[in-house]
């Protein structure tokens, strides 16, 4: 065996002697921790699916104006560019109205993730007794 080997070996051994202890020392989270985490995961909860109402109704909303913009369109006088320029503007409507609802959601969603941390940070509980690292999981949704 190469002394490079033996020295990288050496030293990944030494510092898993020194993080054994360190994880080992994790304590169990008390019923009052695990009571704090669940009020704050309720509490999140709660607000995601007040958010996700709101960014469904707005979409609705959204697609509920266009289709009525596009029927108006399509009953003006053929002709000129009045059809096409109604159309146009349907569309561009219902692009602004999407992005701003994608926005709010995000921006609610956001928020309410990090009222969630601050509050599991409050708790004191072990990392263990929280989900707080499944927020990627919600934000890859939109």
């Amino acid at each position: 065996m190469s002394t490079k080997k033996i020295v990288s070996l050496a030293a990944a051994a030494g510092m898993l002697l020194i993080a054994l202890p360190a994880l080992a020392a994790v304590k169990p989270a008390t019923v009052e921790q695990v009571a704090c985490v669940g009020a704050a995961v309720n509490a999140r909860e709660t607000a995601l699916d007040g958010a996700v109402g709101t960014l469904t109704q707005s979409i609705s909303g959204a697609y509920t104006a266009r289709a009525t913009a596009l029927q108006q369109a399509y009953t003006l006088t053929p002709g000129g560019n009045a059809i096409k320029a109604a159309v146009k503007a349907a569309w561009t409507a219902f692009n602004g109205s999407i992005k701003s609802a994608n926005g709010t959601w995000k921006g609610s969603r956001n928020a309410t993730w990090a009222q969630f941390k601050t509050a599991v940070k409050a708790c004191k509980a072990p990392a263990v007794a929280s989900d707080a690292a499944m927020s990627t999981l919600d934000s890859a949704t939109q």
